[in-house]
Order: C-alpha cells, then structure tokens, then sequence
C-alpha cells in the first residue's frame, strides 16, 4: 500500500533523486523547495521556506486538506555554509541553523499531530558524517548537524508509545551541489584574515571529496527500503569504507589521535 509521503527540498540532489524513485514506487509524494521548480511525474510540488514559520503550516495543512493523513516525514532539506567559525559572518550562522535545524523543527512538530491522529509514522532525518564528528571549516555545519542528532534521539523516545519511529541518516560524501552551494556563503577573506590560507587548503580537499563521492540516487534507494521496512533501524551511515572507518575510529581512539588523523586529511597541521 502506497503511503502518503512529505519530502523536503527537492530541487536538487537527494531530495530530486529520493521523490522521484518514491513517486515511481507508488508513493504519493509531496515535496518541497522555496521557489518553483521543474519535478517528476507523480510529484506533488509544495512551494515552502523552512525559514517561514507560515510557509511551514501552509503546506502540512496542503497535504493534509488533500490526504487526510502524513506517513512518512523525510527532513532531507538544508544547507551547506563554510568558513572559519571566528571571521565567518554572523548571518551566515543564523541561516544555517534555522534552515538546517530549527526549520527542521517547527515543521515536525507541525506533522507529529497528523501522524499521532492517524495512529503513527515514521520520521527519517537526513542529518551527515558531519553530525558525528566536526569537521574544520565547516563548524556550523556540523553544529547544525549535531543539533539534528541530539533533537532525534530525544523524540525518537517523547514519541515512541504513539507508533512513530524516528530514523537517523548519515550520509557521507555525495555527489550532489554542496560545493555550489556552499561557495555561495563562504567567509569573505578579508585582508589580514589569520585562517584565509588554510581556509582555501582545507575548502580544496573538502571539494574535491564531495566531487569523488557517491551517486544520490544510492540514497535514494536506501531511504525507499527505510519507509518500506516494518522495523528500521535507528541509524543508517551511508558512506564510504574510508568515512565509516572515521566514524569507528570516532568512537574507539583517543580523542587527540582522532583530532591528528582527521586535521591531516584535510591537510591542517597541528602544533
């Protein structure tokens, strides 16, 4: 039975590639970017600005007034900024936390009614490697990201006994327009600026990664097996063998090791 599915940003990237295959396996799928854009067939486009606490509203009441009902919430949209956390502009901050985080918020709690009414759901949260561990540069980001962890496990337990299951997805490197977007708010490097060389050592690595990474649309099959198994696990790392083995090393190894290996890969050295 096709269920009634909620995606956001889906004009580029997982969440293109994730509404597309959903609609092509008999969901019916709603998605949502800020301004018009061209979508598959079968997609039913909600235009929504998660920084817009009315936009938010607007569309769960959409999909509501035409289904009755929300199985499936897949918090999938947000942004990339980049940046040293010291001489990054401060507005830039403000975007990505209430783009990738507290936008991420307020449109759950708008769908955990609906989904509580309707006898239960499921929440799958699009959260990154870089909610598990923080990564240079990229410091708000991962804050965002962190926040996005902490916030799932503590409803994954608020909502359990109402037959919602909140899903944690950590996607590594991925082919998608994060470089793009992210050189649309990069930290201006003012004259004087201490980090501006290292910045662009570091910026190098952290693209050139992303260009080498995974086909969204292996995502996108991994989250239509999510919302079809009857009891998914808590956490899904998509990633490549090299970031998996970060994230173990994460959790085993000395705290100032970790640090070492992970400076050196983005090639910073430490004193």
């Amino acid at each position: 039975m096709g269920k009634v599915i909620l995606i956001t940003g889906i004009s580029s990237g997982f969440g293109r590639e994730s509404a597309a295959l959903l609609a092509g396996c008999g969901h019916t799928v709603y998605g949502t970017a800020r301004n018009n854009c061209d979508v598959g067939e079968g997609i039913n486009l909600l235009t929504m600005d998660l920084t817009d606490r009315g936009s938010v509203s607007n569309a769960v009441r959409s999909v509501v007034e035409r289904e009755g009902r929300i199985d499936v919430l897949v918090n999938n949209a947000g942004m990339h900024t980049g940046g040293p956390v010291e001489t990054a502009p401060e507005d830039h901050l403000r975007l990505q936390m209430e783009t990738s985080f507290l936008g991420m918020v307020f449109l759950t709690r708008e769908v955990l009614p609906v989904m509580r009414a309707g006898g239960g759901g499921r929440i799958i949260n699009i959260s990154s490697i870089g909610g598990l561990m923080g990564l240079p540069f990229q410091g708000f980001y991962s804050a965002a990201k962190f926040a996005v962890e902490g916030f799932s496990e503590a409803l994954r337990m608020e909502v359990g006994n109402f037959n919602i299951k909140v899903v944690i997805i950590n996607p590594g490197d991925f082919r998608t327009n994060n470089s793009s977007n992210r050189r649309k708010f990069l930290a201006p490097s003012a004259p004087g600026d201490p980090y501006a060389g290292q910045f662009e050592k570091s910026l190098s690595v952290i693209e050139s990664d992303e260009a080498g990474g995974k086909n969204p649309i292996i995502l996108a099959r991994k989250l239509a097996c999510i919302i079809d198994c009857r009891n998914p696990r808590q956490r899904y790392i998509i990633a490549s063998a090299d970031q998996r083995l970060a994230v173990l090393l994460k959790r085993i190894a000395p705290g100032k090791l970790f640090t070492r290996i992970l400076s050196s890969h983005y090639g910073i050295p430490q004193s």
